[in-house]
């Protein structure tokens, strides 16, 4: 699947959004992917998680035993990968503000995990959710997400296969361009912009 491909499947979902957003991370953007469209699909879900699957090397997908993501939006995002790997799928919560399983998900020790988000901003959630994963007695060999958004700048420590990067600047909420500033911000993801 190309990148043009994949910002088909997004456009086709109507998650390709324009205008003023806060992102989780608290900066500003001109352009947002709403993963939660794209997945609503299930089709579209499954074509998107195969594709991103076929792009993480045959020695490390055969060591993934378990894929992880955060809530709430990684949730759907990691079934299909898991789905599509073969593994079980479970997620993260923060019940009192720091990433843990719960619900009866637990991790065999040593377990290979691969951490699956929707969008990867600035990789603050997934370094939180990769810290979880280790203290749940898990081994995050790698990370994957629908959307890198981060500029090529998120280092999760772990390898990080995104389906598609989307490099669109961001801006603190005091430097924003006038074009920007005119737009009324909306808050579209799942989390409280910090």
């Amino acid at each position: 699947m190309t990148e043009d491909d994949v910002l088909a499947e997004f456009r086709a979902a109507e998650a390709l959004l324009e205008g003023h957003f806060i992102l989780s991370s608290g900066l500003r953007s001109s352009r947002y992917l709403q993963c939660a469209r794209v997945l609503m699909d299930p089709a579209r879900g499954a074509r998107l998680s195969e594709a991103l699957v076929a792009s993480i090397p045959d020695a490390l997908r055969s060591q993934i035993g378990a894929v992880v993501s955060p809530a709430m939006g990684g949730v759907i995002a990691g079934h299909e990968m898991a789905r599509a790997l073969g593994v079980e799928a479970m997620f993260l919560e923060r019940p009192d503000g720091v990433f843990e399983l719960r619900r009866g998900f637990r991790l065999a020790p040593g377990q290979k995990v691969l951490m699956m988000e929707d969008v990867v901003t600035t990789g603050l959630s997934s370094r939180e959710a990769i810290a979880a994963i280790g203290r749940a007695c898990g081994v995050t060999v790698a990370a994957a997400a629908l959307v890198d958004r981060s500029n090529g700048t998120a280092d999760l420590g772990v390898p990080f296969f995104p389906l598609i990067r989307l490099d669109v600047p961001t801006y603190p909420a005091d430097a924003l361009p006038a074009e920007l500033a005119a737009i009324p911000a909306i808050k579209p993801g799942s989390r409280a912009a910090a």
